[in-house]
C-alpha cells in the first residue's frame, strides 16, 4: 500500500471517526443520571437540615426519591449555609442540577450568566420583620436613617429590605448598613452592637425575650418587601432530561397540594420546627393569619411574574445587579403547565368516578 494511498485512506477514516466519536458523547449525554442534584439554602438552626416549605415537604415524604426510584436515580439534596451566593457558584460549576432560591438569589444568577430555567414559583408574599433595639423609638423604616442595620447582603432579604425602603422614598445610602447573615445579625442586635436588622421568623424569638421590638413587617407596607422563592433548573440538565425535569415538577405538585391544604398546617409547623429547631411558638405566631393556599400558589401567573420583574429592575436601579433582563424570557412554564393539568384531570377522573 502506497503510502498516498494510506493518507487517502486516513482523510476519509477521520471524518466517519469523528461522526462515531460524537454519536457516542451525544448518547452519553442523554444517558439517565444516576442522581438528581437539589441545592437548597439551609434555614436551620440545628443540627438537621431544613429549607421551609416545600422543601422539607419533599423530603420528609420522600416524594421525589419514589418518584425517580424505579429507575435508579438517587435524590441528593445539598444544604448551604452561604444560601444564595454559594448555591449560584455551585450551579455555575455544574455541582448542581436544581435549585430552590429566594427572589434575589436566583435574580443574581441569571443577571450575572447563569443559563437557568424558572420552573415554577415554590413560595410568595413571605413576611419579613424590621427588628430594633428596644426603647430606641424606631418605629417606621425613615427612623432608620443613618442608623446600624444589618442585612444579609446577596440574599432575597436584601432585595426584601431594599423594596421595603423604596417603597418610603428610602435606600441603603441613607442607612449605615452592614453585612452580617442571619444569625450573625440576631447576635449583634441582642448585644445592642446595632440598631436594627431586616429578618424572618427568628426575630420573634428576640422579642418575646425582650431583646427586639417588631415595629413593622411586610404587611405593614402592603406587601412591599415580602419574598418571593422559586424552583430553577441548570440549563444542562433540562435540555438533556426533560422527561426528568417534568416527573419532578409534576411529583413536587404532591408537596404542594399537601401544603395547600388547610388542614396541614399544624403539621406544617410541627415539621419545620422539628428541622429547623425553631420553638413551635414562633411559627405558630408567624403563621397564624397565613393563608397557605396563597403563599404556595406554585404558578407563574401575571401577578407573581411581575413581583419579579419589579425586584430585578429595583436590583439593577440599586446596582445588586450589572443590568437587568426581561423575566419574561426566563419563564419555562411548560412543565409546570403540564403538572396542573394532569393534576386537573386526575381530579375530574376522580369526581366522574364517584
Amino acid at each position: 500500500m502506497t503510502t498516498l494511498f494510506k493518507k487517502m485512506l486516513g482523510a476519509l477514516a477521520a471524518p466517519a471517526l469523528y461522526g462515531l466519536l460524537a454519536a457516542s458523547t451525544a448518547v452519553q449525554a442523554t444517558e439517565t443520571p444516576k442522581e438528581i442534584r437539589i441545592a437548597v439554602p439551609d434555614l436551620s438552626a440545628g443540627d438537621q437540615h431544613s429549607g421551609g416549605g416545600v422543601v422539607d415537604v419533599l423530603r420528609s415524604q420522600q416524594i421525589l426519591e419514589k418518584a425517580f426510584a424505579a429507575d435508579g436515580i438517587q435524590v441528593q439534596w445539598r444544604f448551604f449555609k452561604g444560601a444564595g451566593p454559594v448555591i449560584n457558584e455551585a450551579l455555575a460549576n455544574d455541582q448542581v442540577d436544581f435549585a430552590y432560591l429566594g427572589d434575589l438569589a436566583a435574580i443574581i444568577g441569571k443577571a450575572n450568566g447563569l443559563n437557568t430555567h424558572l420552573l415554577s414559583a415554590t413560595a410568595r408574599n413571605i413576611r419579613l420583620y424590621l427588628g430594633v433595639l428596644p426603647g430606641s423609638g424606631i418605629k417606621t423604616l425613615a427612623d432608620l436613617k443613618g442608623k446600624r442595620v444589618a442585612i444579609f447582603r446577596g440574599t432575597a432579604s436584601q432585595l426584601s429590605f431594599d423594596t421595603a425602603l423604596a417603597s418610603q422614598g428610602l435606600q441603603e445610602r441613607d442607612l449605615q448598613v452592614i453585612n452580617l447573615d442571619g444569625n450573625a445579625a440576631n447576635a449583634a442586635l441582642a448585644a445592642r452592637q446595632i440598631d436594627a436588622t431586616w429578618g424572618a421568623t427568628n426575630l420573634i424569638a428576640l422579642q418575646q425575650r425582650g431583646l427586639a421590638e417588631l415595629p413593622l413587617n411586610t404587611d405593614d407596607l402592603q406587601g412591599a418587601g415580602s419574598i418571593q422563592a422559586v424552583l430553577v433548573g441548570s440549563d444542562a440538565f433540562v435540555n438533556q432530561h426533560p422527561d426528568l425535569v417534568a416527573r419532578f415538577v409534576k411529583a413536587q405538585q404532591s408537596a404542594v397540594q399537601w401544603l395547600r391544604n388547610g388542614e396541614n398546617k399544624q403539621a406544617y409547623v410541627n415539621l419545620v420546627s422539628g428541622l429547623a429547631n425553631y420553638p413551635q411558638v414562633l411559627l405558630q405566631t408567624d403563621l397564624q393569619d397565613a393563608d397557605f393556599n396563597q403563599i404556595f400558589d406554585p404558578r407563574l401567573d401575571p401577578a407573581f411574574l411581575a413581583r419579579l420583574q419589579a425586584g430585578v429592575d429595583l436590583a439593577a436601579q440599586q446596582r445588586l445587579i450589572r443590568q437587568g433582563f426581561a423575566v419574561s424570557e426566563w419563564v419555562d412554564g411548560k412543565y409546570l403547565e403540564a403538572a396542573l393539568q394532569q393534576g386537573q384531570a386526575a381530579v375530574a377522573s376522580r369526581e366522574a368516578a364517584r
